[in-house]
């Protein structure tokens, strides 16, 4: 094989690998969030299709007009969290899930004209400014903990039980350090490809030792549906929180794009902040219309990146365009979800696990004293402690506040910003002899 055959089959295993990445991330999000607003199957599986469709489309979308650089655009987990908890507390405001969900989906195309206006304005370098290496930290830690329990949950066999599921389990580990091992001790592109390497041998391998795991084939129909969590209602309350999410969602699109800058070895430039923002609004204004949770760049693309070290943006846009198939033909989409579940969480759990190097090497030039460690221990830790908290404890709060308190990821990067502001207010008065 000559060498430029060997280039080109490198770059397609590599797009290879980013299709899997795109489809175990978004698969599980519309099937949830479905379910909890009561749809029929025929509308979950529709779901799953439009996001197929629609997070292809807003990966090449960023790569190619956005920030350019080969990160993936997918549903926010910031936005998959309050859409849960909001359409969980539907009973207890006394509003049916359709008034709910199409409050979210005002919200959501409200926000999205939001912050594709404040981007061009120029958020991203203000924001930018505040996304200090402690607060990048914090969000990465966190973002990390958030994620690797998820998927931890599916390992063990949470997602279909009460209980640890031992045989699974002991699978799930064994497969991730196949994956780890591969690597670490694999040469040149097979230790590149070892999340798809891990993937591939780990769905073989759970339909022969669990036939009875695999997930039976779904029948799709593909079709668009507008507003299918309930028709456009304005409840104040849902309206105003979903507005402040997606406010607060920016946070994600910086953190995620000042974290490449160490894996892409560049300054991500305002103008590449101010498209990243354009279009992730405009996303987002789709996304409330279609009935999808609402878009931002994945900080868990750094990872990805760091674990396979291919970061060219062919690749990406492969696996983009292959998404985009897979959600047009009906018998990919079908075959996909058969991927036993284990085996997604098992791979994205050891890709994730990368982010905690991103989070450490954010502090590596800081010097711990007395007065400095507040600025990382008290966010860091406040954050981790309210994500062990069970999700109805916040429910004596003001249904305004519930969404934004129960985020330990949400509540530790706010405390995060609240010590740099006082951090450097402290500075300040102490170059003044204030203090």
């Amino acid at each position: 094989m000559g060498t430029n055959q060997m280039r080109y089959s490198i770059t397609a295993l590599a797009g290879f690998q980013w299709l899997f990445f795109m489809f175990a991330n978004t698969v599980v999000i519309p099937i949830s969030v479905g379910t909890a607003f009561e749809l029929e199957q025929i509308e979950i599986v529709s779901a799953i299709q439009r996001s197929f469709i629609f997070t292809g489309i807003a990966c090449l979308l960023q790569g190619t007009l956005g920030h350019r650089l080969a990160l993936m655009e997918g549903q926010s987990g910031l936005w998959w969290g309050v859409v849960l908890s909001l359409a969980g507390t539907a009973n207890a405001m006394g509003l049916s899930l359709a008034t709910v969900g199409g409050s979210i989906a005002v919200g959501a195309m409200i926000s999205g004209v939001l912050v594709a206006i404040l981007g061009v304005l120029g958020m991203g370098e203000i924001l930018k400014k505040w996304f200090t290496p402690a607060v990048m930290f914090v969000f990465l830690l966190l973002l990390a903990n958030q994620l690797i329990t998820i998927f931890l949950k599916g390992m063990i066999g949470l997602n279909n039980g009460d209980y640890i599921n031992l045989p699974m389990t002991l699978f799930s580990f064994a497969l991730a350090a196949l994956t780890i091992l591969v690597h670490i001790k694999g040469k040149g592109i097979i230790s590149s490809l070892n999340l798809l390497i891990g993937m591939t041998v780990g769905w073989i391998s759970a339909v022969l030792i669990f036939p009875q795991e695999a997930a039976e084939t779904i029948k799709t129909t593909p079709f668009i549906q507008w507003f299918p969590w309930g028709e456009p209602t304005i409840e104040m309350g849902i309206v105003i929180t979903v507005i402040i999410t997606g406010l607060l969602n920016t946070t994600n699109t910086v953190a995620t794009l000042k974290g490449a800058e160490d894996i892409f070895e560049k300054e991500t430039t305002k103008q590449q902040y101010k498209t990243s923002f354009f279009i992730t609004g405009g996303l987002n204004v789709g996304a409330g219309a279609l009935g999808l949770v609402p878009y931002a760049p994945y900080a868990s693309s750094i990872g990805f990146l760091q674990s396979s070290g291919i970061k060219e943006r062919a690749p990406f846009f492969i696996g983009s365009i292959l998404f985009i198939i897979l959600g047009l033909v009906p018998p990919l989409s079908a075959f996909f979800s058969t991927i036993p579940q284990s085996v997604g969480n098992t791979v994205l759990f050891v890709a994730y696990l990368q982010l905690f190097r991103s989070a450490l090497r954010n502090v590596e030039g800081l010097t711990f004293e007395p007065k400095t460690v507040y600025r990382v221990a008290l966010p860091a830790l406040l954050g981790l402690s309210i994500m062990t908290l069970p999700a109805d404890v916040f429910a004596s709060l003001p249904e305004l506040l519930q969404p934004l308190l129960s985020s330990g990821l949400l509540v530790g990067i706010l405390a995060a910003l609240l010590m740099e502001l006082l951090f450097w207010i402290g500075q300040r008065f102490s170059k003044r002899n204030i203090l």
